[in-house]
């Protein structure tokens, strides 16, 4: 078993982590070497769910701070081992989200075994965020031990270039389906052309103007979008079935049956269209007018904007718990085959939450 040490240098310790392969589904090394690496804290409460691993103080200081990453990748892609190159940290993970991870473990490493933090702390490393929600360690923490996501803020390590990414924008996919009558094209009067009665609702979405709002200073901007079509049988053939998939990404100051209702408003869909509810993703307000979150805010030189993709902050936020993205690396290098993460970023991340956690001044993180 890989040996970690948390109290590494960030860039070591997420060196060593990219090292240690886990594509969902495949996290239990990663998990182990976590595990251990924690049961070697004293005076910590250690819990193991499957592959997610929960490490709290309980110090009975005022605040609890939740410190949340996800141990899985996507699939490999010949990226591993790490590979440093010009201050430069290459390989699967490096930014989504071992970078992340890495500060989070190491934050909590030093911070559970000292006296200066004025927060109690919860260290979650988690399972199965790259796939679907059921395999979610989150989604399980959150379903069969809520009290273990408790706190006053959570920080979740998605990649946001070492600024605060503040909540997150919901998410709502749907079909929407048509039914016709199969014929030749050459007698398609002998027919009913599935495709085309979709051309009055494929019309709405494109004529659509999405908003935008501004929440606690960061904008959020919506979008309905057509994500997905099909109706074909042969180039000679009317379809009898044709079909739409539509995404509606959401502001947070909507909830998921304001969201929904909108949405059926916005597509008016006509006597014998169908409309399936595919997926729902709640949002999550950006919880930065929260005092415990100020301080995280002063850390950072006062930098945050809004996220506009759907995150796990919005597990914490649906329990009442104010939450945001924090982690180094641009993350449209997630799930690329050359990810990678300024190596600078990573310890600027370090720096802040040292600075937060130990309740100090701003750093000079740049």
């Amino acid at each position: 078993m890989a040996t970690l040490d948390l109290f590494a240098d960030p860039v070591d310790l997420t060196a060593a982590l990219i090292d240690i392969e886990s594509p969902s589904h495949h996290e239990e090394a990663i998990a182990d070497a976590i595990h251990e690496a924690l049961n070697q804290l004293e005076g910590i409460e250690l819990i193991r769910n499957n592959n997610t691993v929960v490490a709290r103080t309980n110090n009975a200081k005022n605040q609890r701070v939740v410190l949340a990453g996800h141990v899985d990748t996507v699939p490999l892609a010949g990226n591993t081992p790490h590979r440093m190159s010009e201050g430069i940290l290459h390989g699967c993970g490096a930014v989504d989200m071992k970078s992340g991870l890495a500060c989070y473990l190491g934050a909590f490493a030093r911070f559970a075994t000292s006296e200066s933090s004025p927060y109690d702390l919860t260290l979650i490393a988690y399972e199965g965020e790259e796939v679907a929600s059921e395999y979610n360690g989150l989604y399980h923490l959150e379903r069969d031990r809520p009290e273990l996501l408790a706190g006053d803020i959570a920080l979740l390590g998605e990649p946001s270039g070492a600024i605060i990414e503040a909540g997150c924008q919901g998410s709502i996919r749907v079909a929407v389906n048509a039914h016709g009558t199969r014929a030749h094209s050459a007698r398609s009067w002998l027919g009913e052309n599935a495709a085309h009665r979709l051309a009055g609702v494929l019309t709405r979405i494109a004529d659509y103007r999405p908003r935008s709002v501004t929440i606690a200073g960061c904008e959020y901007r919506e979008g309905l979008n057509v994500v997905g079509m099909s109706g074909f049988v042969a180039t000679n053939t009317i379809p009898d079935e044709a079909q739409l998939v539509v995404n509606f990404r959401y502001a947070p100051d909507r909830s998921v049956e304001e969201a929904k209702e909108h949405l059926e408003h916005v597509l008016a869909l006509e006597e014998g269209l169908e409309l399936v509810w595919d997926d729902i993703a709640p949002a999550a307000l950006p919880g930065l007018d929260d005092p415990v979150a100020a301080g995280l805010v002063d850390a950072v030189g006062g930098t945050f904007r809004a996220k506009f993709g759907w995150t796990d902050v919005a597990r914490f936020s649906n329990l009442g718990i104010p939450a945001v993205n924090y982690g180094p690396g641009d993350p449209g290098f997630a799930h690329k085959k050359d990810e990678q993460c300024p190596v600078e970023q990573i310890r600027a991340v370090r720096r802040t939450l040292d600075a937060y956690l130990a309740a100090e001044t701003t750093p000079d993180n740049h």
